[in-house]
């Protein structure tokens, strides 16, 4: 059941990063990395949704689904 929780919960981050929180990061303050804000976190996303991706693979074949 644990298993089940944690494949749905990394399937759901990088939809909430991408879509669920533009309303909330649509500003240019503060500037992270050079970046403003809103690109930053697009940026963040770039980088975590392969993660994520990788993460529930490797959990799926080692449960012998794939």
């Amino acid at each position: 059941m644990g298993r089940k929780i944690l494949l749905a919960t990394l399937i759901v981050i990088p939809f909430v990063l991408t879509l669920g929180a533009i309303p909330f990061v649509n500003r240019i303050d503060p500037i992270i990395f050079g970046l403003p804000f809103f690109h930053f976190w697009l940026f963040l996303g770039m980088i975590i949704t392969p993660i994520c991706t990788f993460v529930i693979y490797r959990l799926s074949k080692s449960e012998g689904s794939i």
